[in-house]
């Protein structure tokens, strides 16, 4: 027990809910136990000496501990990590998950920081913290021995590696191979480029919401905005879309959209456009050109709670753009991926969006990330994904 960390009074209820982070500042008392240094194991007790959970410390992060055990025998040791990969990629396979899905969710799954996705034969991670990063070969091991992939690439380029004090990694973490593969969701093939792609190659949260989209575009003229890999774009042509225009900012995506759209036989229904969304919306409103499904998928509009203010404004004059385009009776899919902006922030944001449009809107649905993304109750940072289905009136 090279740690020994004892909370403030009271400190313990948020982490007996469910939230796996003890903050700096929470902390009443930290000892060194023997030998112990940066990133090792500590123990961590209510202020009246209960036991409450262990994690890796790291002194150079405002979350000073990052539980994920909480039974005091047990240890963070190889066994301990094929157990946790299994059970976590256990409950994917439930669910009915095969080709493409995240098989480890963070703090959601026990492991601290670390993010695993599969696509096909392949694996793709992210180890974003610094407990895991100093267990990475044991990591990569069970991995292999759990999954037996092709190849494992390494996608640890995250901003947030440099709070814990390291380095932004990628590169080929097991075997050597080509990184852009075809992967199968919702019955469709898409590109994943697990080196240049975003996050650790696609966006695999919205892939229950991708499917849920095909109701409302058959025979219907869809915009797919921040299309990335061409998700929504493909499920709309499935779904029976007479067209689709995938917009992106990204020539490099769009050339992705295009040889998936091939690969499924859209390419006849599916069009690229490559420029700044926001200028291509006026571009559409000055022509006075309509849709009747346009889809807002944008990156996180914000990194930190102090940009949440310029978020909203951001997300607020896109869905005004968006909801004066669409036809009467069409509709407009609105979301957003970070957890800074809450349900309540973005329904009301829709709401002040419809009033400046001049529009009617109805809620046809709401929905979140997918299972395979399942949230820790309690621990609100891995809650994050929002996505509304309106009807525009």
């Amino acid at each position: 027990m090279p740690y020994k960390v004892t909370l403030k009074k009271n400190e313990e209820k948020r982490i007996l809910q469910g939230e796996a982070w003890v903050y700096a500042n929470e902390c009443a008392k930290i000892e060194a136990v023997g030998e112990s240094r940066n990133g090792d194991i500590a123990s961590v007790y209510s202020f009246d000496g209960r036991f409450i959970g262990k994690g890796y410390i790291n002194h150079l992060s405002k979350i000073l501990v990052r539980i994920f055990i909480r039974n005091e025998k047990q240890t963070a040791d190889a066994e301990f990590f094929e157990e946790k990969i299994a059970f976590a990629d256990a409950y994917r396979k439930k669910l009915g998950y095969d080709n493409c899905y995240r098989a480890v969710f963070g703090e959601a799954d026990d492991l601290p920081g670390l993010v695993v996705d599969k696509y096909g034969d392949l694996l793709s991670i992210q180890i974003l913290t610094l407990g895991m990063e100093q267990n990475r070969e044991l990591i990569l091991d069970a991995l292999e021995k759990h999954f037996r992939p092709r190849g494992i690439y390494e996608r640890s380029d995250a901003e947030v590696r440099r709070r814990e004090g390291l380095e932004l990694k990628t590169g080929f973490a097991r075997g050597e191979f080509d990184p852009v593969t075809v992967i199968e969701e919702n019955g469709i093939k898409l590109i994943a480029d697990l080196k240049n792609g975003q996050k650790t190659g696609y966006f695999l949260d919205q892939k229950e919401n991708r499917f849920a989209l095909r109701r409302y575009c058959r025979d219907s003229e869809v915009l797919d905005c921040f299309c990335n890999a061409g998700g929504f774009a493909l499920n709309a042509a499935a779904g029976g879309a007479k067209s689709v225009i995938a917009a992106d900012i990204s020539a490099k995506a769009l050339a992705d959209v295009k040889r998936a759209a091939e690969l499924n036989g859209f390419e006849n229904t599916v069009q690229t456009e490559c420029g700044d969304v926001f200028e291509l919306l006026r571009g559409y409103r000055a022509e006075d050109r309509r849709f009747d499904v346009i889809v807002l998928d944008p990156p996180a509009f914000c990194k930190s709670a102090s940009d949440v203010k310029n978020a909203l404004k951001g997300y607020r004059d896109i869905n005004i753009q968006a909801m004066k385009l669409v036809r009467s009776g069409g509709f407009l899919v609105s979301a957003s991926c970070t957890h800074f902006v809450t349900f309540p922030m973005f329904e009301q944001m829709l709401a002040e969006a419809a009033a400046s449009s001049g529009r009617r809107v109805k809620i046809c649905e709401m929905k979140t990330q997918a299972p395979d993304h399942a949230a820790a109750l309690g621990s609100g940072e891995s809650s994050y994904l929002k996505f509304f289905v309106l009807n525009i009136v």
